[in-house]
């Protein structure tokens, strides 16, 4: 029995090797620089001796998070030159090994597995890779001969997690750092104070966590649209929670052992209405739950704000402090006498310098700390101080500001990296607060936009996801906001652009599926949805049709005669080229069983195509394609943001001139309502035509039938089917907006 053991043990580490000399896979995410696979592998025995060199002895412990090391015993080794050339070893490299100090390098081969790094940063980040590979492999005691070598690109590779719109467990903080690490992130912004609630301890002010951490729903949708009061700690419906100092100070810990940095958010001057609650002397008006700005003109909120500092400052090392800085409204500065006397003692111009002049003092009191001080891309405004960092965030224009001007950005922009925003069609999702952000689409971003002079791109630090929670109510829902496209932004800020390719992640990205199940991540499953993409062809008057998936290499199956697809159906393998009207629908199917929703669209070739519109009343905030975009043959997609819907805050009211007398048979607009931001549908759809353009008769009428109850986005098709065609020059339409919030149209459809 014990002979055929051996036999059979012997049997499968011979196949375990023969398989990694065949078809060695690491598929390590974010992409190193170099990967290079030799023959053999390496096995790693139960009980490992680890060799070190003095300087790991601090970091050599994160080994025991390898799925294959259970238990270990550590030899350090004050020279180099005395490790031995087998087992696993941590050390600095020999004077031949030619690598800088932001490099890495792993090598592994049949005699055991090396890691060399300069600094106990990169030895983090080393530890870190040989750890995925376990996660990633079948057999995570075997890892293939392999020579990597790898740096990161950008320096600051961050993470923001909201814990004031709902308070997350402090285990569960613990979790996010974990994977985080995994992925090469260094830096946790962790958002701790906003109107929804204050999360920290501050012991010179315990009204700070006994009221203003619990408010009176635990939902922040509900509390926002129920008064958006605070209640003392123990009241029977209190919601919420506080993290004490010594937690702050576990987290710091636990976070920098991992190669983490942790960055506290106390928002100012505005986003402060929980303080502002309690503290109303610190208001302009002098009465709580009236608004969510400090007084500046008013000293004690300074020293509010400066003894709240001084004790965050005491828990977290970090360079930086970030203040906020953001979305501070300026009307009650503008009727404040405290506010005004500052501004004519001081000078100031406008309100805008008046922020300005809070976020400098702020600025000067943390560089007497030794600190630097963070804020998003508002603080720009009325001017920077010369130590401030900013965080671009509405696009990246404060970013290509504030580097050329010097200042050190680090990128942040919503359309890319705010990851509370829909990943897949939002009809099939969660409510969110809106927005459309697929995976590839945070893969695509590049944090050093072109406009930022060659000189000054050394300001761009890096990027970093925000994760603003209104709607993840848990840390479950965090998590399904955040992976997998933390993932793809863990590869945007450490591979090197020119190595980076979407198909190449794409492909990786499916076994990582699996390490995130086995570190129970509740992360986002691809889904089986079809999404279409129509490209019009104004030369030969027809539309290409490409069929998209997040699946990898799916069985879809179409229709273009508005039938359902079946398994029978045309299979999808390359894009469809349609130069009349038709109806197209898709599904995917795995062994001929449909899993996935029948997707459709309405192809187009109708005659408005390349005509002339005039806008009696313009466009605003999202101009789309300007004068082209409502005849230009393209559809919208799920976002209003993708650059094909135009935005109008007040009635639509345009004309098409055909330039001749046109048979009209019909007149449609498509519309998209998701009322969370302010999108609705249209409360009446008139048409009109003229041969003169001046005098038009009214030829029908199409009033919506939807109401704005249900948060989710709905899209339209307001359609005027006329019983007999009419002949005429001009198409007027009008839309009304009854609401007066947003209007999106993408085309006018006329037949």
């Amino acid at each position: 029995m014990l002979r055929n053991t051996t036999t059979a043990v012997l049997f499968f580490m011979l196949f375990i090797q023969i398989g990694f000399a065949q078809t060695p896979i690491l598929d390590i995410i974010p992409k190193p620089n170099k990967v290079n696979y030799l023959e053999g592998s390496y096995s790693i025995p139960s009980n490992p001796k680890i060799y070190i060199t003095p300087e790991f002895e601090g970091v050599v412990d994160l080994l025991s998070e390898h799925p294959a090391i259970q238990s270990y015993t550590i030899e350090i080794v004050k020279k180099v030159k005395k490790v031995p050339n087998t087992g696993i070893r941590l050390t600095t490299g020999l004077e031949t090994d030619r690598f800088d100090d932001n490099t890495y390098k792993i090598e592994a081969d049949n005699n055991g597995i090396v890691l060399k790094a300069k600094n106990t940063k990169l030895m983090i980040n080393a530890i870190f890779t040989l750890i995925q590979i376990a996660y990633l492999q079948d057999y995570p005691q075997f890892i293939p001969s392999v020579e990597i070598e790898d740096s990161p690109r950008f320096g600051y590779r961050g993470m923001m997690l909201d814990v004031s719109r709902h308070f997350m467990p402090f285990s569960s903080l613990k979790k996010f750092v974990d994977v985080m690490a995994l992925y090469k992130f260094n830096h946790l912004h962790w958002h701790l104070t906003d109107g929804a609630g204050w999360r920290l301890q501050i012991l010179k002010y315990p009204e700070l966590t006994n009221k203003a951490a619990w408010r009176t729903h635990a939902g922040w949708k509900d509390w926002w649209n129920n008064g958006r009061h605070y209640v003392e700690q123990g009241t029977p419906n209190a919601s919420g929670g506080y993290y004490t100092q010594d937690q702050a100070r576990e987290l710091v810990a636990y976070a920098a052992r991992k190669g983490i940095t942790v960055i506290p958010e106390i928002e100012m001057p505005g986003h402060s209405e929980e303080v502002l609650a309690l503290f109303p002397q610190l208001a302009c008006s002098g009465q709580p739950y009236t608004q969510g700005e400090f007084c500046i003109g008013n000293e004690e909120t300074f020293t509010f704000l400066k003894n709240v500092l001084d004790e965050v400052i005491d828990i977290f090392p970090s360079t930086y402090i970030h203040i906020g800085g953001d979305e501070a409204s300026k009307e009650h500065w503008k009727n404040c006498p405290k506010d005004q006397a500052l501004m004519k003692k001081e000078g100031l111009k406008s309100e805008e310098e008046l922020q300005s002049y809070a976020i400098k003092q702020i600025d000067l009191y943390l560089q007497s700390k030794g600190r630097k001080l963070l804020g998003w891309d508002e603080i720009l405004e009325g001017g920077l101080s010369a130590g401030a960092t900013v965080m671009s965030w509405r696009g990246e224009e404060g970013g290509i500001k504030a580097a050329n001007a010097g200042h050190d950005v680090i990128m942040t922009p919503g359309s890319y990296l705010y990851f509370d925003g829909y990943q897949t069609d939002p009809r099939t999702q969660p409510e969110s607060i809106g927005g459309y952000l697929p995976i590839d689409k945070v893969y695509s971003y590049d944090p050093i936009p072109t406009a930022i002079a060659a000189d000054k791109t050394k300001h761009v630090l890096g990027a970093q996801a925000n994760l603003f929670a209104e709607y993840m109510p848990t840390y479950q829902h965090v998590e399904y906001m955040a992976f997998p496209r933390a993932l793809a932004l863990s590869e945007v800020v450490w591979t090197k652009k020119v190595d980076k390719s979407w198909e190449d992640f794409h492909s990786r990205l499916q076994r990582h599926y699996k390490l995130l199940q086995q570190l129970e991540v509740n992360y986002y499953r691809p889904s089986y949805n079809v999404r279409f993409e129509v490209l019009f062809n104004p030369e030969k008057y027809s539309n290409l049709i490409t069929l998209h998936t997040e699946q990898v290499s799916p069985d879809i199956r179409y229709t273009i005669d508005g039938s359902d697809p079946s398994a029978n159906s045309t299979p999808y393998t390359q894009p469809i080229d349609l130069a009349i009207v038709s109806t197209i629908k898709a599904a995917i199917f795995l062994d001929s069983t449909r899993v996935g929703p029948i997707q459709s669209i309405e192809v187009d070739v109708h005659k408005a195509i390349g005509k002339t519109v005039l806008y009696q009343q313009t466009w605003e905030g999202y101009p789309a394609q300007k004068e082209l975009t409502l005849t230009n043959g393209k559809k919208g997609g799920l976002t209003y943001g993708d650059g094909e819907w135009q935005g109008f805050t007040k009635d639509i009211d345009v004309t098409v001139d055909f330039e001749r007398r046109e048979e009209i048979k019909s007149v449609a607009m498509n519309f998209m309502q998701v009322p969370g931001p302010g999108v609705y549908f249209p409360g009446e759809f008139v048409v009109s035509v003229s041969d003169n353009g001046k005098t038009f008769r009214e030829i029908g009428i199409v009033k919506n039938d939807i109401g704005t109850d249900d948060p989710k986005l709905k899209f339209k098709k307001f359609e005027l089917k006329l019983p007999k065609s009419q002949a005429a020059r001009f198409v007027r339409i009008k839309a009304t907006n009854p609401m007066k919030g947003y209007l999106f149209t993408d085309e006018i459809i006329i037949y």
